[in-house]
C-alpha cells in the first residue's frame, strides 16, 4: 500500500539522520529545553509501535505508549527500534492495511477512567502517523538547528509542501 511506503520513506529519514548527528546533538534538549530530538523520535517511534500493537487486534490505544526512555539517548538503539518498525510495516498483510479500527488517542487525561474510542481505519491511522512524523520530524530539524546541525531542508517538511515549493519555483 502506498502510504505504508511513504511512512517507511520517512522513517529511513529518521535513520539517516540517526547516522549524522552526535550524542549530544541528539539526546540534549532544544533552545527551549522542552525535549531533546531523542525525545520527540522515541514519541515518534511510540505512535508506531502503538498502531503496530493494535492493528492486528482492531483496537489502537495511542495512550499505551512505551515511552523507552533508550531510544532518546542511544542512537544505536534508536536505528534498531526504527528498522524494526519499518520491518513490521513493509510486512503488514494488504487486508489487516484495510480493516476497520477503533482507535483512542489522549483520553486518560480529559476523562480519568472512561475509554473513548473512534472508528477508523488502518490507511487512515497510517494517514496520521505520516502527518505526526512530519510534525515531530520539523520539531527535530529546529531542535538540532540550535545545536549546529542542519538536517536538511526536506526534514521535518510534508510533502504536499515539498511540490508545493517545486511548482512555486517554476
Amino acid at each position: 500500500m502506498i502510504i505504508a511506503r511513504q511512512n517507511i520513506h520517512f522513517l529511513e529519514q529518521g535513520l539517516g539522520l540517526l547516522a549524522e548527528v552526535s550524542d549530544a546533538q541528539f539526546s540534549d534538549k532544544g533552545l527551549f529545553g522542552q525535549a531533546s530530538a531523542g525525545a520527540h523520535l522515541r514519541h515518534v517511534l511510540d505512535a508506531y509501535r502503538c498502531f503496530l500493537l493494535g492493528v492486528y487486534s482492531g483496537l489502537v490505544d495511542y495512550d499505551a505508549r512505551e515511552r523507552d526512555r533508550r531510544i532518546e539517548t542511544d542512537r544505536d538503539f534508536a536505528a534498531g527500534a526504527i528498522a524494526e518498525v519499518i520491518d513490521r510495516l513493509a510486512n503488514l498483510p494488504e487486508p489487516v492495511l484495510e480493516r476497520d479500527l477503533r482507535v483512542q488517542v489522549d483520553t486518560a487525561a480529559w476523562e480519568q477512567g472512561k475509554d473513548l474510542w473512534t472508528r477508523s481505519t488502518a490507511a487512515r491511522e497510517l494517514q496520521f502517523l505520516l502527518s505526526h512524523t512530519v510534525h515531530h520530524y520539523a520539531l527535530i530539524a529546529l531542535i538540532l538547528r540550535g545545536h549546529g546541525h542542519d538536517p536538511g531542508a526536506e526534514f521535518g517538511v510534508a510533502p504536499s509542501t515539498l511540490e508545493y515549493r517545486k511548482t512555486a519555483a517554476g
